[in-house]
């Protein structure tokens, strides 16, 4: 990533003020999402970084980029917000999140979608990629983060 300023992951749908550890709109753990303001550029990177890995998962499991540079030009020509240091299977994403309704044939992006989720619509698709990312998420909140909170609360009795 770039010594620019990283900006908040939040995407307006936050759901930690409902008492979800794991945001079901940005992803992000509650204490990240507290405390974000408060993180160095480096810990906002290391979070960018998980996020992206746990969606580029998802997304190559249901479709193929197949031309990058094609994909960037019609998400600059639709005016579709993307990150350009991310994977281009984030710009996918981002592509099906914002226009899923408006696209017609996919190809005509830079992508194809695997033969196993060619007959879901594209909002479905949406869907069920969200809905995976966010159990990644949430599985990794529950295998490295959970625990570590468990064991500072804890006290030590002799």
């Amino acid at each position: 990533m770039s010594n620019h300023l990283i900006k908040t992951p939040c995407v307006g749908l936050c759901s930690t003020v409902y008492g979800d550890l794991v945001c079901r709109g940005c992803k992000r753990f509650h204490h990240e999402v507290v405390n974000w303001n408060l993180y160095s550029e480096s810990e906002k990177g290391a979070v960018w970084r998980r996020l992206e890995a746990l969606l580029v998962q998802v997304v190559a499991a249901k479709l193929e980029v197949f031309d990058e540079q094609r994909l960037r030009t019609q998400l600059v020509q639709r005016q579709v917000r993307f990150n350009p240091e991310q994977s281009p299977y984030c710009w996918a994403y981002q592509l099906i999140a914002r226009a899923a309704r408006l696209i017609q044939q996919v190809d005509a992006y830079g992508i194809v979608i695997l033969p196993e989720f060619r007959e879901r619509s594209l909002s479905d698709l949406r869907d069920a990629i969200d809905r995976e990312f966010f159990l990644l998420s949430e599985a990794h909140y529950e295998r490295y983060i959970a625990p570590k909170f468990l064991l500072e609360g804890m006290e030590i009795r002799v």
